[in-house]
C-alpha cells in the first residue's frame, strides 16, 4: 500500500519528518528518493532537529555517511548519489543493525543493498513549493508509521 501526502512548503515537509521521527525505533531505515532539490535534505534536517541533534545537518555527498550520536538514538545520514559506479562493499548494510536510525538520500541508486524492511519515501516535485511524498512501507512497523502519520 502507498500513502500519498502533499506538502505545500518546506515547513509542511519538515512537519511530516517530525511526525515520522516521533514514531522512530532502533534500526529504522528510511530511504529517500527524488530529484535534486526535491526536499530530501530538508526532510533529514527536520528529522534530526526532532531528534534534538544540535549539529548542522548537510548532505554528506562527499563523505557518503555522517554519524550523529548525540541524540536519543544515533542518526546515520547517507547520501549515496556518488555510489552509482561503486561495486565493492563499503559497509552501508552494517548501519542497518547498529541500533540507530538510518536515512539514505538517493536510495534508489542502491536498491540491491537496502534492507527488506524499510520505509521508502518518493518525493515528487509539483512546483516550486509543492511536493507529493509517496510513503511505501516494507514491513509491519513501517505500515504502522504510515498509518500514524498519514
Amino acid at each position: 500500500m502507498e500513502y500519498k501526502i502533499t506538502t505545500y512548503n518546506e515547513h509542511e515537509t519538515a512537519l511530516l519528518a517530525e511526525n515520522i521521527e516521533s514514531e522512530k525505533f532502533p534500526n529504522m531505515v528510511i530511504c529517500l528518493m527524488g530529484d535534486l532539490g526535491s526536499g530530501k535534505t530538508v526532510f533529514v534536517k527536520a528529522f534530526a532537529n526532532a531528534l534534538e541533534i544540535d549539529e548542522p545537518i548537510t548532505s554528506p555527498t562527499f563523505n557518503i555517511i555522517k554519524e550523529y550520536s548525540n541524540a536519543e538514538l544515533p542518526l546515520y545520514h547517507m547520501d549515496v548519489y556518488r555510489l552509482d559506479d561503486v561495486k565493492e562493499d563499503i559497509g552501508i548494510e552494517d548501519y542497518y543493525t547498529k541500533g540507530g536510525v538510518t536515512i539514505i538520500e538517493w536510495a534508489d541508486m542502491i536498491i540491491d543493498k537496502l534492507p527488506e524492511e524499510r520505509l521508502d519515501i518518493k518525493i515528487k516535485v509539483i512546483d516550486e513549493n509543492t511536493r507529493v511524498l509517496v510513503l511505501i512501507p516494507h514491513g509491519k512497523e513501517y505500515e504502522d508509521i504510515c498509518e500514524a502519520v498519514a
